[in-house]
Order: C-alpha cells, then sequence, then structure tokens
C-alpha cells in the first residue's frame, strides 16, 4: 500500500469527525492548512506536513468533545512518528513540533495568545503552557523549527467554515512524490 493510500484510507475513516470544537471537520481542517501553505508558495514537503499535521489525531482515541480531554493525548508526537515511516524529517519534524511551535509562539510573541481559538488555549494548558526559556533554548535547537512554526500558523487559519479547498485526491501525487523522494 502507498503512503498516498494509508493517509487516505485514515481520512475516509475519521477525516469526516468535528474537529474538536472549530466549525470545521478534521479533514477540512487540515486540507485548509494545506491550502494556506500553498497560498504561501511552501515547498512540497511542508504542504504534506500541513495537510498531515493533526495526523496523529486520527489514530488516537481522545473525547469527541474537546471539553472533556483532561490530558494530552500528544498527537503530534503520534502522528510524526506514523509519518516518519513514510516520509524523511523534512514532513515528519515540523509536524512532531507543531504543538511546542504553538507553545513557543505563546512564550516569545505576546499577541499570539491573542489570536487561538477557544480549543486551541484549552489544550495549550493541558500541552504545558508557554515554553520557559529552556525549553525555547531546546525547541530553537531542532532542524525543523522555523517550519514547524510556519504549519503552525497555517493550523491556526485552517479553521474556517465553508472555505473551499481542493480536495484530499489532488494530493495524492505530491504525497506519493514526497514519500518516493525519502527513499
Amino acid at each position: 500500500m502507498s503512503a498516498s493510500d494509508e493517509v487516505l484510507a485514515l481520512f475516509r475513516a475519521h477525516g469526516s469527525q468535528a474537529y474538536y470544537g472549530e466549525p470545521v471537520t478534521t479533514l477540512e481542517h487540515m486540507l485548509q492548512a494545506a491550502h494556506f501553505a500553498q497560498l504561501e508558495g511552501a515547498p512540497g514537503p511542508l504542504v504534506v506536513a500541513a495537510l498531515l499535521h493533526d495526523i496523529g489525531h486520527l489514530l488516537e482515541n481522545v473525547p469527541d468533545d474537546i471539553e472533556d480531554w483532561r490530558t494530552d493525548a500528544r498527537h503530534e508526537e503520534l502522528g510524526g512518528r506514523w509519518l516518519a515511516r513514510f516520509f524523511g524529517p523534512d514532513v515528519s519534524d515540523p509536524v512532531r513540533l507543531h504543538v511546542p511551535a504553538k507553545r513557543y509562539l505563546c512564550a516569545t510573541n505576546p499577541s499570539y495568545l491573542d489570536k487561538l481559538s477557544s480549543a486551541s488555549i484549552h489544550t495549550l494548558k493541558l500541552q504545558g503552557g508557554p515554553m520557559n526559556e529552556a525549553e525555547i533554548a531546546a525547541f530553537e535547537r531542532e532542524p525543523h523549527w522555523r517550519e514547524a512554526i510556519r504549519v503552525r500558523l497555517w493550523d491556526d487559519e485552517g479553521k474556517v467554515a465553508g472555505l473551499k479547498t481542493a480536495g484530499l485526491d489532488s494530493f495524492r501525487a505530491l504525497i506519493d512524490a514526497t514519500a518516493a523522494a525519502r527513499r
């Protein structure tokens, strides 16, 4: 089974669920993040990372209602590991780091917190809140930390009810080409 076959199967099985307190489904959210990445002219692997940044949510078992979350499921780590089976670190690392990127931005950009949705604020508390100085320094040593910030910002944008984007199947060739480049 190709990378795109596995990805599309996951989306088809779980992508239609509501996206945790946001006005979009999980699939719509992830397509919108990829849409915003493409609008900015991001390279292919970063578009794939934006598209798949929340794939861990499709692999985990968490309550449907965000208010019922009492612990962080660490979907970014689960997703990053799962994606590393198919892709190089130019895809899997920004996915693995997109939650730490939120914590980083909250610590380094005072106005960023004001832009977060209520669901993101709720999960921020579960994820450890804004980073401290040592965590900031460690994050900035990660090879793909800047790319993770870009994915995070597209993640934040991708919550628009009714926004028209390309469909999931339109990403099949890019997913497979990006996976093939890893070999």
